[in-house]
């Protein structure tokens, strides 16, 4: 049975992007060039996750406080519950189109992120890709 997405539902779908990340070949190639930390998660409860060579190689729940990153991306459970859905809606089929409906938020040093859009885009659609959209409800974990 469905029910909403929390922000822990979040971090626990944003703390899979290492596997899920390595096991693209394609998308860790594509950002090879690339090493760096970023911040995704709910404005609630964030993930630092540490980009090295394209691979995603740390996922570390928040608070993150003293803690450096170029940008992060932010929204509401509910619209990452959105994002991750099968086949989503127009405006939460994308993270631009998130940003541009006022969904999510990109704050910070937006040159990395734009830069390797693609990339990044890819990283986020991850858990999408790996059927995790329903995450509440559906954790390994039973949260």
């Amino acid at each position: 049975s469905w029910k909403p997405m929390t922000e822990d539902d979040v971090a626990w779908a944003l703390e899979r992007l290492p596997e899920l990340v390595a096991a693209d070949r394609n998308l860790v190639r594509r950002g090879r060039f690339l090493s760096l930390a970023f911040a995704a998660g709910c404005p609630g409860l964030e993930v630092l996750l540490t980009v090295r060579e394209g691979a995603v190689v740390a996922a570390e729940r928040g608070p993150l406080t003293m803690r450096s990153w170029r940008f992060r991306v932010r929204a509401a459970p509910e619209a990452w519950r959105r994002f991750w859905q099968p086949a989503p809606e127009p405006g939460f089929n994308d993270l631009l189109a998130m940003t541009r409906f006022g969904a999510a938020s990109i704050e910070g040093d937006l040159h990395p992120a734009m830069a390797n859009l693609r990339y990044f885009k890819e990283v986020l659609e991850a858990p999408r890709r790996a059927g995790l959209g329903g995450a509440a409800g559906e954790r390994a974990d039973g949260g």
